[in-house]
């Protein structure tokens, strides 16, 4: 099974694109939160899934890793093949779609593309306990998770750099609670909080 795959971006479609890998073109299917990571002439690495059919050998390509496992636990749904798959996380960022399903919010997931009543609640029954925990910012007053693609949370992003550096996650969403009602960028988040937390340990 090939795993991922690194070349030259040769061509980019709206739905896929070719990466030319010592001369050999691979088309792969690709979602938009990918596409939107490469660039033509442009060296790339893509973690794949390869469909096998009788009639066909399809290539799915993923530039983050989170967005490939997600896929690889869509396809294990009943009802959610690779095109649907993919679709779905074209709509959506891969963190917001963890939030949707580990806090069951099937109003947000019928919305996303090829999703209906009963696909939703089984996303949310045999996904919650697969995709880890969410944090809780309710009482920080975070806005509802949006269905739109690029507007992950930077509340999320940021806990995930702080628990990257060593911080404890009850500490670090102690910190960011107190900008969450600031809508600031991720960057300047992550600023703020590490020079909270720096005094906090003076």
């Amino acid at each position: 099974m090939i795993g991922f795959l690194r070349g030259r971006v040769a061509q980019l479609q709206p739905e896929s694109c070719f990466l030319d890998v010592q001369g050999v073109g691979y088309r792969l299917a690709v979602s938009e939160q990918t596409r939107r990571t490469l660039s033509m002439g442009q060296d790339a690495m893509l973690f794949t899934h390869l469909q096998v059919r009788e009639d066909a050998l399809s290539l799915f390509g993923f530039s983050q890793e989170e967005e490939y496992e997600l896929f690889l636990h869509l396809i294990g749904v009943s009802g959610i093949g690779p095109k649907s798959a993919l679709a779905i996380l074209s709509a959506i960022q891969p963190q917001e779609l963890r939030r949707a399903v580990c806090q069951k919010q099937t109003a947000l997931l019928v919305k996303l593309p090829g999703i209906g009543k009963k696909t939703a609640e089984r996303l949310v029954l045999e996904l919650k306990d697969k995709l880890g925990s969410i944090p809780d910012w309710d009482d920080a007053g975070e806005q509802a998770v949006s269905v739109q693609a690029g507007t992950a949370s930077s509340l999320d992003e940021a806990l995930l750099a702080l628990e990257s550096l060593g911080y404890g996650r009850s500490e670090a969403m102690a910190s960011l609670r107190k900008f969450a009602k600031e809508s600031l960028a991720v960057e300047e988040l992550i600023r703020k909080a590490l020079g909270d937390l720096s005094s906090g340990r003076q």
